[in-house]
């Protein structure tokens, strides 16, 4: 079983149980964003020894969750996973997961571009119209893909750029998503 240093971020205990049936690592639960001052502490202390990855729901409450971490935690990891590849029968949670797409998604965990130093990538509106991903009939369908590909999860045409740029993707790696 792949064993992951870093411990990780989610929602619930249910997101850990399919966390620990796909790879040896360490959660901690937020159980929602009103997170306690006693979690807080945690992961604060995760944050400080170990690193974390920020690993929640492809939903709009887990992207809230989200971003409310990677503010307070800006050089923690980001790990995402496809809203198709997290819904079951209607419910859509990491828990409803794969252990195949929980490694991947794991696997393809990214730190901000910002934490580390580096300039901010020089992706724009522009070219996400070039490459297809935004103001085109299949966009959407484009973008899923190419999200699915590169670990950024699925997102608008906005969100996806600011993903790009956030994570210091290379126009390489757009370009070859998009193959």
């Amino acid at each position: 079983m792949k064993r992951i240093d870093e411990i990780i971020i989610v929602e619930g205990r249910d997101d850990t149980a399919a966390i620990r049936r796909s790879v040896d690592a360490v959660t901690i639960e937020t159980h929602g964003y009103g997170i306690r001052p006693s979690t807080w502490d945690v992961i604060d202390k995760a944050y400080e020894s170990k690193g974390i990855i920020i690993f929640t729901d492809p939903d709009t409450a887990g992207e809230r969750i989200r971003r409310r971490l990677a503010d307070r935690y800006p050089e923690a990891k980001h790990a995402f996973l496809d809203k198709s590849l997290a819904e079951k029968n209607g419910d859509i949670g990491i828990e409803n997961a794969t252990s195949e797409s929980i490694i991947e998604a794991l696997e393809k965990a990214r730190c901000s571009a910002f934490a580390s130093g580096e300039k901010e990538s020089v992706f724009t509106p522009q070219d996400m119209f070039r490459w297809g991903l935004a103001g085109t009939p299949g966009a959407a369908e484009r973008r899923s893909r190419a999200a699915e590909k590169l670990g950024v999860g699925m997102a608008g045409s906005k969100t996806f750029l600011r993903r790009l740029n956030h994570f210091g993707i290379s126009r390489e790696e757009v370009e070859e998503a998009l193959e």
